[in-house]
């Protein structure tokens, strides 16, 4: 799925979100839609994902606590392979949401209700704007901000002095009372990230995610500890024991949490739930995906108690979707909870020949 323009971040460029199309059939002819995130090989994900089908075939989805479980094993445990709890959510969250999907379909229910209900009529996103320079993603954050975004977040690691641009620009495009937020990816050590948050506090940062490395719960926490400004943990949490270990160190003030890195919706729920019983909300996260996830993380969403006021929006980068209905356009940074059946959605078959297509000729020009 090609982007608009150019997403600049610490690691680099991206260009498109390439995803990998899940549907699960019923012998009485209904359909669930999933989909997984197809970095770093759509080939090897749907090695994967073949052989979990294998083991869905015959069963109701209504086993699908019991089916993912029995999936990690075969995929992940068996046969002395050891485990890999985070490459498998990457693995398993497509077939999880079609699953979920075809259970909402076959009771007439949106997937919030099989969860127990929404606790909240509407979610709201920050805005995301982009750039390749520091103007540039301050003109769009103030695109954003007179469209109704109360939050707007940017990425930084791409340099201190571009950072402290970006940061500045953007304050002054969007004015004070806009909280921004801002993700190095990663990018930073504890001293680069002390003196940079002691810089950016000059710009009323409301959260700064996962400045530092994911493999080390001590240095977000270090970091954490004397930080002006408030922390989010990221990618240092996809399972359960992630998110009480974070919890346990206090090592992070927000959880942001995605479906791709948890696995899909019941774990996603999961990993919520330890953080709301420390007290922490949960911001939901966005990868390279259509607004098939964009509706899966709208149905969790909406039954979380501790979710966050500025949760992360990715269809406005995409230069077409794949879902043709609902509209999943924001209106005044804010998406009303989807009614459903299952995640609520109807994919455009034109628009998935396309982008069919565009893999093609991605593939064949890349040999």
């Amino acid at each position: 799925m090609p982007y608009k323009k150019p997403y600049h971040w610490a690691k680099g460029i991206i260009r498109g979100a390439g995803v990998v199309l899940v549907e699960v059939h019923t012998d009485d002819g209904l359909v669930g839609i999933g989909e997984c995130v197809a970095t770093p090989s759509a080939p090897a994900i749907e090695a994967y994902l073949n052989v979990a089908g294998d083991i869905c075939i015959g069963r109701s989805p209504f086993e699908n606590t019991r089916l993912m479980g029995e999936c990690y094993h075969a995929l992940f445990q068996a046969l002395g392979t050891c485990s890999a709890p985070r490459y498998s959510g990457q693995v398993l969250a497509g077939l999880e949401m079609a699953l979920w999907d075809v259970m909402g379909k076959a009771t007439g229910r949106a997937v919030h209700e099989l969860l127990g209900g929404a606790v909240r009529d509407e979610i709201h996103y920050f805005g995301f704007p982009q750039g390749a320079t520091a103007q540039e993603v301050a003109d769009e954050a103030r695109e954003m901000a007179a469209a109704g975004c109360d939050v707007i977040y940017f990425k930084v690691g791409r340099g201190d002095a571009l950072d402290l641009e970006i940061a500045r620009l953007v304050r002054a495009a969007v004015g004070p009372d806009k909280r921004l937020r801002m993700d190095p990816n990663e990018s930073w050590s504890p001293v680069r990230a002390a003196r940079m948050l002691r810089k950016m506090s000059e710009f009323d940062i409301d959260m700064v995610e996962q400045p530092t490395n994911a493999e080390s719960i001590a240095a977000l926490a270090q970091v954490r500890d004397r930080s002006p400004i408030a922390i989010a943990a990221d990618q240092l949490v996809f399972t359960p024991q992630d998110a009480y270990d974070v919890c346990r160190e206090k090592a992070a003030d927000m959880i942001t949490l995605g479906l791709h890195e948890t696995g899909g919706i019941a774990r996603f729920r999961k990993v919520a739930h330890i953080a709301e019983a420390a007290g922490i909300d949960i911001c939901l996260h966005g990868l390279y995906e259509t607004g098939i996830t964009t509706t899966a993380a709208n149905q969790v969403g909406a039954t979380l108690p501790n979710l966050d006021d500025g949760n992360q929006y990715m269809n406005h980068l995409l230069e077409w979707d794949i879902v043709k209905s609902p509209d999943l356009r924001l209106q005044e940074g804010r998406l009303p909870i989807l009614r459903g059946p299952g995640l609520g959605i109807e994919l455009d078959a034109d628009a998935l020949a396309r982008a069919a297509e565009g893999h093609i000729k991605e593939v064949e020009k890349n040999g």
